[in-house]
């Protein structure tokens, strides 16, 4: 079974957006799987809320990623 698990903003996807990921991604994985892998595919969104986020040992926020 195909696994994804994408992390994202906290408060970035709308149901649409959100559907509309999980939709690319489940296609991606049946572009080099084939269609077998479609029904099996699972995509997994995890919102990581403001300051969740690490990158150089340094702590980024909305405000620093310009969402504010």
């Amino acid at each position: 079974m195909p696994f994804a698990n994408l992390k994202v903003p906290a408060d970035t996807l709308t149901p649409e957006s959100r559907k509309k990921l999980i939709d690319a991604v489940t296609n991606a994985f049946a572009d080099v799987y084939g269609e077998r892998a479609r029904a099996t595919t699972l995509v997994l969104l995890d919102e990581v809320p403001d300051g969740g986020w690490g990158l150089g040992g340094n702590i980024l926020t909305a405000e620093m990623l310009g969402r504010s």
